[in-house]
Parts: structure tokens; sequence; C-alpha cells
């Protein structure tokens, strides 16, 4: 079975239609100020009627309020939604019963004892994505184009797919497949030309090496 691929942090619909074109299973929007992936509701409702159809739309918050969230679903008519702050359980729960729709939730590793907290989520997520943890002051909680230890994952035993995400590129996907065992990944940095900014080159190059692994 060939990796499946999240290209997160589109921005337009020339992208989301050479991800999709290339075979992406899903397309991530962000909906975070600080981010320069940032999509604001109007923006959002803008580019729905433009995005392809098929793969999974998700939308990527981070400690976001409901307003937020369901002007995002409503604007872009989300399938997903990926929760990349430090929601607690019983606001992962709320949002689930809320909204009704699939959740990703992302976890932040350093070391094999980030994964010993997760295990009471696992009821009410229907994915995990795994990042590597930000530096000390960083400005976001993911898209910072660093990895972790991709061996870590052996750490990972719960019966819950899961996502790669953390700095990866179409020079490290295969040592990064090899190493943590993913069935799919999450990339964002990896496929831009500059911060924010993504690259159709780059988007079509890596599906195409996914699919060949």
């Amino acid at each position: 079975m060939p990796i499946s691929v999240k290209i997160c942090g589109l921005k337009t619909s020339a992208h989301a239609a050479a991800a999709a074109n290339a075979g992406a299973d899903m397309l991530g929007f962000v909906f975070f100020p600080p981010s320069p992936r940032n999509l604001t509701i109007n923006d959002a409702a803008a580019l729905e009627p433009q995005l392809p159809m098929g793969p999974t739309r998700v939308g990527v918050f981070v400690g976001a309020g409901d307003a937020l969230i369901a002007g995002a679903v409503k604007a872009l008519k989300l399938d997903a939604l990926q929760l990349h702050g430090q929601e607690s359980l019983a606001r992962v729960k709320a949002i689930k019963a809320k909204f009704g729709l699939k959740i990703i939730k992302a976890i932040s590793i350093e070391n094999a004892t980030d994964f010993e907290d997760i295990e009471d989520f696992t009821p009410h997520v229907d994915m995990f994505l795994f990042d590597a943890k930000p530096p000390k002051g960083a400005a976001l909680p993911g898209g910072n184009a660093i990895s972790f230890s991709w061996g870590l994952m052996q750490h990972y035993s719960l019966d819950v797919p899961w996502l790669l995400a953390g700095g990866l590129s179409l020079e490290n996907l295969d040592q990064a497949i090899a190493e943590s065992g993913a069935k799919a990944v999450d990339i964002s940095s990896g496929v831009e030309k500059k911060s924010g900014e993504k690259d159709i080159g780059l988007i079509e190059a890596f599906l195409e090496r996914a699919k060949m692994l």
C-alpha cells in the first residue's frame, strides 16, 4: 500500500489542486493567526468553491474556540479537525461532541515519555499526529521544519492510526518511513519554496515518491 499523505498549510486553489491531482489523501488548512499559513474565515469561504473534491479536508486549530472552529467548518466544508495545541482531554471530547467530525490530535514528541499520556485520548480521537516538539520560545507548535528521532515511534503501541510529521522532505522520506514504520505522513514546510508559500513541483515530487513506498 502506498503511503498516505496529508499536504498541510494550503492557501491557494492551485496548490490544493496540484496536491489532489498528484494523489494527496488529505488537504490541511491552518486557522492560527501567528502562522504564515493562516487562513481567515473570509479567505476560506472564498477558497472553498475552487477546491478539488475527493481528498479529506482537514482544518488545523491551536487552542481555538468554538466560534472559530464553527466558522472554518462552514466556510471550507471540513471533514476533520486537527487539534494542534495543548487541548485537554475534556476539550477534545467537547469538540468531538459539538461538531461530530473526525478528530486528529497532534502530540509533540521529544523522547519516549511523551507517549505516556496519550492513552486517555484514544477513545475520543480518530487519528494521532506525531510532530517534533517545538524549540523553546517558538511561535508555532508545528511547521517548524524540525524532526524528532523517528525510531521513537517504536514506543507507540495503541491501536489508533497515526500520521508522522515534523521536518519531512523528499530527501528524508524514505529514511523516515523505514525508521518509524509510518503508513501516513504530514508535510508542510518540506514542500515550500519559502515559509508559507507552497511549491507545486515539490508537492508533486513528494507525492510521487510516497506512492512508490
